[in-house]
């Protein structure tokens, strides 16, 4: 399962958590200007936009999994079991396979807007990448900077949410995620009046008793409370450093620690990367699960003009900076 969030100080971010019980040689993956993406029912075309984002790339196509255009807008694709549904190719429909989705709406778009206007007349098939490589059951969240939005596919067809909280995990579809929300409105980031019952005085023995009953747990819909309540909550300097800090302190909150989620006898789902992309710098930084230090990408220090896939494998070994 994943996580994943938008936030703004100075500047705007995106970036998740890819939660999985293993890894499929993923990288930090730079589109250039004149790549040519070839989809398997509309015509090819160059991608316009340059892309940088995490992909395992597959015979120099890359399979994203997020990813952000120099325009500032971003895409990831989560897991959406039982709930995702593809259809076949429907004749009179713009028919993109669920793995293209991401590069031809960022390829083409600058805005949220934009995709609401290309989705129209969308049909997300269920044409697969491979005979290995079928199609996942994905939704996906969509941001520019200043709105979000989610995109599911579900037996009913394709539902467009606006996303006031930027935020987005996996199961119950989003308008149930969202509702839930409802039955933490006590949350505080203060402790608030004893309300008990009259004439009952009750201890504020502790720090943080405001978020009393926020949840822990690692399920998806427990996940979309905490990191929600964690992100609007969150205070940040306008620098970087402490922008980016605080993002990956966030998406902390909601991460998953070998052993903790069993999903067959000795596989356990970790947090195999967390990312968070300046949006208008077009830097991807990340960590892996063995990796704590921030490790950056900029897309503006290649040649964004060219045709050729760009890729920088992940740093996966604990970098420890040694003082003496």
């Amino acid at each position: 399962m994943c996580t994943v969030i938008t936030y703004a100080t100075k500047d705007h971010y995106f970036g998740r958590n890819l939660d999985l019980e293993l890894s499929y040689n993923e990288s930090v993956t730079i589109t250039p200007r004149n790549y040519v993406f070839t989809y398997r029912h509309v015509k090819e075309q160059k991608a316009n936009y340059a892309l940088i984002g995490m992909a395992t790339v597959v015979n120099q196509y890359p399979l994203y999994y997020d990813a952000t255009n120099e325009k500032g807008l971003s895409m990831a694709g989560l897991n959406f079991p039982k709930n995702a549904d593809y259809k076949p190719v429907q004749e009179g429909k713009v028919n993109i396979a669920s793995f293209e989705l991401v590069p031809w709406l960022l390829t083409q778009c600058e805005t949220v807007e934009d995709v609401k206007a290309k989705m129209k007349d969308v049909n997300i098939t269920n044409t697969a990448f491979s005979e290995q490589l079928p199609p996942s059951p994905l939704h996906w969240m969509v941001s520019d900077r200043n709105h979000s939005i989610v995109i599911e596919a579900v037996h009913e067809g394709i539902h467009i949410y606006d996303d006031p909280v930027g935020v987005m995990t996996n199961n119950p579809p989003f308008d149930k995620q969202l509702f839930n929300l409802n039955n933490y409105r006590y949350l505080s980031n203060r402790t608030l009046p004893e309300t008990f019952a009259p004439g009952l005085e009750l201890d504020e023995y502790s720090r943080g008793m405001g978020g009393m009953g926020l949840p822990g747990d690692l399920s998806s819909a427990s996940r979309f409370v905490k990191v929600a309540w964690t992100k609007l909550n969150s205070v940040s300097g306008a620098s970087e450093s402490e922008s980016i800090s605080q993002f990956f302190h966030i998406l902390g909150s909601v991460d998953q620690q070998r052993g903790c989620c069993e999903v067959a006898p000795d596989q356990y789902e970790i947090t195999i990367y967390s990312s968070c992309v300046n949006v208008d710098k077009g830097i991807y930084y990340y960590t892996t699960y063995e990796n704590s230090q921030i490790t950056a990408v900029d897309m503006y220090h290649e040649n964004l003009d060219g045709d050729t896939i760009i890729t920088y494998p992940l740093i996966k070994g604990q970098q420890i900076h040694f003082c003496n």
